[in-house]
């Protein structure tokens, strides 16, 4: 049977490395991209390869479209010469940076490159992958928990997250022509480094999203990841336009 293909944006780090290491042990080949940090992607692309699966980095800023035309035509380029096919079967659109801002202070550069990188970023990275997917695949938006609950500071990043959730929903009904999947994944508060390591480092924070979680504590990149993974599989094949809360059970 042939091995299906994702691509990973933001693969290098956080929940997009744990995501790619869950995908190729459910048996796919794993494309990642990186915006700056080349030694922790080849760093996941060892890993992976240490897996049994194919992997391969490239450098992406999901933030500009004016790159995607030639990110496309190299990754394409690429999945020719190794597997006579320039087609992919999963698009996961994760990569972001965070914003920790009160809406009164936020600026208008500020809010601009939230749309960027959440949305107009995913929009068109999206349309320009969609004639190099093959039928039968999927896309996995990540969203946030913010999305549905609200905590000071986040206005601008969560509303992006807001649109991406209908985005989601007009992908599963405008791709349904190719049987191509669209579902979202909502973490909660995970700690990583994004958003200079807000989850991990401020103390005061987790404590609160501990108590009002239902699990008792702050989520971990491995919650996440294994998720993706699921949803690019068979056994996921009946899931499509939905929106998916992995937050330990916070703000019920």
């Amino acid at each position: 049977m042939k091995t299906k293909i994702a691509l990973v944006t933001g693969g290098s780090r956080g929940l997009g490395r744990d995501m790619a290491i869950n995908l190729a042990k459910k048996g796919l080949d794993v494309i990642i991209t990186y915006h700056s940090n080349e030694a922790a992607a080849k760093e996941v692309v060892k890993v992976i390869e240490d897996l049994g699966k194919k992997a391969k980095a490239f450098q992406l800023d999901t933030s500009s479209t004016a790159g995607f035309d030639d990110f496309f035509k190299n990754i394409s380029n690429y999945l020719k010469e190794e597997n006579g096919s320039p087609n992919f079967d999963f698009l996961i659109n994760n990569a972001g940076t965070g914003l920790y801002v009160p809406f009164e202070e936020t600026t208008e550069a500020q809010f601009d490159e939230m749309v960027n990188v959440h949305l107009k970023g995913v929009y068109f990275l999206t349309q320009k992958a969609v004639p190099y997917m093959n039928d039968k695949g999927g896309i996995v938006n990540i969203s946030s928990g913010l999305a549905r609950f609200t905590l000071p500071k986040s206005s601008a990043y969560a509303s992006m997250k807001g649109a991406v959730d209908v985005f989601t929903r007009y992908l599963a009904k405008e791709l349904a022509y190719k049987k191509i999947r669209a579902n979202a994944v909502a973490p909660g508060a995970i700690a990583t480094d994004f958003g200079n390591g807000e989850n991990k480092k401020n103390e005061e924070k987790r404590k609160l999203l501990s108590n009002v979680t239902a699990l008792g504590r702050v989520g971990e990149p491995e919650d996440i990841g294994s998720i993706v993974a699921f949803l690019c599989t068979d056994e996921a094949g009946w899931i499509n336009g939905q929106r998916i809360e992995a937050s330990g059970g916070v703000f019920l």
